[in-house]
């Protein structure tokens, strides 16, 4: 049987009246769907797991979204899905929406539906079908004088920093280097460099 996290609920009950109604049917058919799924929070949203990541949903000032971890995967064969139907919207990569701004429960296509796509989802993760990773385009961000000073006066960090993925780092100087001002740079800095000696990605608060 599948797992219910409180937190799941507490999320629902706070959010916009009109995510509500929204969120608690997606969430009562991911269960339908994939009887086993287990609940969770990530990134401070629901999310559904069944054999690793599967689906999730999250409620906004004026819309709420759902999308599948597998989207990709899941939408590559445009003939699995009805003639003309282009409500299907990829979002972050990975993830794809029903649609990509559910503004009510009108707005979603039928439970059959949903069902179908949640049970296609199911049958990949069954399968253990990977996600393909795709190869950044962005070319490697210069790590700026001042904070390359200061890394070099952490040795720990300095050393975590050269381990860290191409995009965590490019997280931190992006967030660093936009700073409007002088004040927040440094202050961007001084916590970056905490972080990184912990081992810490720019975003480690909203990871599980």
């Amino acid at each position: 049987m599948g797992q219910h996290d409180p937190r799941v609920d507490a999320y629902i009950a706070k959010a916009a009246e009109f995510a509500r109604p929204i969120l608690a049917r997606l969430r009562e058919l991911v269960h339908r769907g994939c009887p086993e799924v287990s609940e969770t929070i990530k990134w401070g949203m629901p999310a559904f797991e069944y054999k690793g990541p599967f689906c999730g949903m999250a409620a906004f000032k004026q819309h709420a979204a759902f999308g599948f971890w597998k989207a990709a995967i899941l939408f590559a064969d445009e003939q699995a899905d009805e003639p003309g139907q282009k409500t299907l919207t990829w979002g972050a990569p990975g993830r794809a929406a029903i649609p990509a701004k559910i503004t009510s429960v009108d707005d979603l296509p039928s439970d059959a539906k949903i069902l179908a796509l949640i049970k296609r989802a199911k049958k990949l993760n069954d399968q253990g079908v990977k996600v393909p990773k795709e190869k950044s385009s962005k070319a490697p961000l210069p790590v700026p004088a001042d904070f390359q000073k200061l890394l070099n006066k952490n040795k720990t960090a300095k050393q975590n920093f050269e381990k860290f993925s191409p995009s965590a780092k490019r997280e931190y100087l992006e967030w660093i280097t936009e700073a409007k001002r002088e004040e927040t740079r440094q202050s961007r800095m001084t916590t970056a460099i905490v972080w990184i000696a912990e081992g810490k990605t720019r975003n480690w608060k909203y990871q599980k």
